[in-house]
């Protein structure tokens, strides 16, 4: 049995929680109000004012005057992260994060220690509430997919429970919206000729799915049965480090998609040097509007962890791609490690090898980060412009 747990609009949660003067009320994590800032999260306070992810943060106070603006900390979000998956493995090793708020948990080897996988699910999330005073949704379910639209259906704060044999049950009513595969481009398609809901999908054979979907077409008519044979993989060693957002409105502005990747940038080298490692190809994802993906990459003489390194590459990639295209995805990352070898020197090397006195710098401002918040040290290009909340942390 598979659990997905999803915190509950978790920036928002953690910076309610650390102040209760927040507590109830509408708050918005990212930029400021009165600047060209972002909502990257929103309370469920806030959400009942239209607030939501990458909406400009002056729509967002004008919706909501009253609303509280905060700057992310997301090396403080990170260290709570931490803090949920030390719950999540008093029950089973076989841990699966997707990204800081969410991750898939395979309980099947615990069950004979409990009395179910629902009374696993039950007492973390007891555990997270209890011990870092914040809610989380649960989806339990045999296989990934179900789990996880599962622990969305009925936010915040819920449990729901998909017994086996009953998966095609529990889809059929659902919008094929919530179908893997199934974007604004391809549900168009499908509402057309009257479907809108998986029941009616399901009634399509995979040679008209994949006429109508393309390659997608045979995994959407596996989803839709509620097949999915994905391991929970844990443990793994890393081939690739990413972070990658998307954007609720699409963006076909440079200079905004230019700040946008400076923030990616930096939590990729945080990423990087929290496991000690080096790498020398780094890729460019770009998903436009009309689901086209393009994907750019180059490869440097020296691996790296500096940020700064990141950033121009990234940069560098950006500015070969057609951008008067409206962008809904941008994701940056890292690939070809190695591990970084500490060598004390009793002098200043003036020869360096590229990359490695940035990297000096950015172990600092790691530092720094971590004891005083994200903001307390920033690039001046990615100030007031974050990624929205349901971007995803890809460690592949």
């Amino acid at each position: 049995m598979i659990l997905h747990v999803d915190m509950d609009a978790f920036y928002a949660s953690v910076e309610q929680r650390d102040s209760p003067q927040l507590r109830g009320q509408p708050v918005v994590v990212g930029g400021s109000a009165t600047g060209r800032g972002v909502v990257a999260a929103a309370s469920y306070e806030a959400r009942q004012f239209g607030i939501h992810s990458a909406m400009p943060s002056a729509k967002a106070a004008r919706l909501c005057p009253h609303a509280h603006f905060v700057k992310p900390r997301i090396a403080h979000y990170a260290a709570v992260s931490r803090q949920i998956r030390e719950v999540f493995e008093r029950y089973t090793p076989l841990v699966e994060p997707l990204s800081l708020d969410e991750a898939f948990l395979d309980v099947t080897g615990s069950i004979p220690l409990f009395p179910s996988a629902e009374a696993i699910a039950r007492e973390i999330r007891h555990a997270i509430l209890t011990e870092l005073s914040l809610n989380a949704s649960i989806g339990v379910a045999t296989n990934k997919f179900i789990a996880k639209i599962a622990s969305d259906l009925r936010k915040p704060n819920a449990l729901v429970v998909v017994p086996p044999g009953t998966e095609a049950d529990f889809l059929a009513p659902l919008p094929i919206s919530r179908l893997w595969g199934i974007g604004p481009v391809s549900a168009e398609k499908l509402t057309t000729r009257g479907i809108n809901t998986i029941a009616e999908l399901r009634k399509l054979d995979e040679r008209l799915l994949t006429t109508l979907l393309g390659s997608v077409g045979g995994r959407v008519y596996q989803l839709a049965r509620g097949l999915d044979e994905r391991p929970v993989v844990a443990n793994r060693e890393a081939k690739s480090i990413s972070k990658e957002t998307t954007f609720e409105t699409d963006l076909a502005d440079r200079e905004m998609l230019e700040a946008w990747l400076v923030h990616l940038a930096e939590e990729v080298g945080v990423r990087l040097r929290s496991h000690n490692l080096k790498g020398r190809t780094i890729h460019l994802k770009l998903r436009y509007s009309n689901f086209e993906t393009i994907t750019r990459s180059v490869t440097r003489a020296h691996p790296t962890d500096a940020t700064r390194d990141l950033i121009s590459a990234g940069t560098s990639l950006l500015a070969q791609v057609d951008l008067h295209r409206p962008v809904r995805l941008l994701g940056l990352g890292i690939s070809e490690f190695r591990p970084v070898e500490v060598q004390l020197l009793l002098f200043e090397d003036p020869n360096y090898l590229p990359g490695e006195k940035p990297s000096r710098a950015d172990e600092v401002a790691d530092a720094i980060r971590q004891k005083f918040g994200q903001d307390s040290l920033r690039r001046a290009k990615g100030l007031s412009r974050h990624p929205i909340d349901r971007d995803h942390e890809r460690h592949d």
